[in-house]
């Protein structure tokens, strides 16, 4: 069982803990284990060695053991009085088995599942921030009515109520077609991973309500962004 004591931060905690440290070289024996660890990283500073001997020979032995071991890397921890600049990391309470070697020391345990869990996600939210873009496309399409009663002003709106994700109406214009018939050429922008032009004219733009005032589509140009 992990040994604890009440806040490391008070008079009486460092007391306390160096009671506990009197006649022992370390928290749970003669070797470093992570009960030494754990009660190392809560310390702010080495505790006064007029004050506090045992805490404060305690303290300069595992600073000297986790400098050799981990020369500057130590993570989650403080050496020398100074905290390690990486990441802090959970300490499991599990004290170092016999006859292990000091350079062997896992000083943090093995993962929770939530901590699993928690690099997994922390994993795929990279690789979604790195996924490249989807393409782009410009596209040119000629809209046509039914007859030249069609009242194109309303057939443009039909047009343009279609909304969907990726796509962007632009530009628009009437071109005469011939016997008092205009068609409508229209500029859009999607993104190819979302919008499909053929399944937007055959399932959107010819299917009522909108047919009402568009005969066909047809496709002038399509172009890569």
């Amino acid at each position: 069982m992990a040994v604890t004591f009440s806040d490391l931060h008070t008079e009486s905690g460092l007391k306390a803990l160096n009671e506990f440290l009197s006649g022992k070289s370390y928290i749970s024996g003669d070797q470093l284990t992570k009960d030494d660890i754990k009660v190392y990283a809560a310390l702010l500073e080495k505790p006064s060695g007029n004050l506090y001997t045992n805490a404060s020979q305690w303290y300069e032995s595992v600073s000297l053991k986790l400098a050799a071991s981990f020369p500057g890397k130590a993570v989650g921890v403080r050496i020398g009085g100074k905290a390690a600049p990486a990441e802090a990391v959970a300490i499991k309470e599990v004290a170092k088995p016999a006859g292990d070697d000091d350079d062997d020391l896992d000083l943090f345990g093995d993962e929770t599942e939530d901590e699993k869990k928690a690099a997994e996600q922390r994993e795929a939210a990279k690789a979604s921030s790195k996924k490249k873009e989807s393409g782009k496309s410009s596209v040119l399409m000629d809209v046509k009515p039914w007859d030249d009663e069609t009242d194109m002003k309303k057939l443009e709106e039909a047009v343009r109520s279609v909304d969907l994700p990726g796509l962007l109406w632009g530009a628009s214009k009437l071109v005469a077609v011939g016997y008092g018939i205009k068609k409508l050429q229209i500029m859009m922008t999607i993104v190819d991973d979302l919008v499909s032009v053929d399944d937007l004219i055959e399932e959107r733009l010819t299917v009522e309500p909108i047919n009402e005032y568009v005969q066909s589509c047809d496709i002038v140009a399509f172009n890569k962004i």
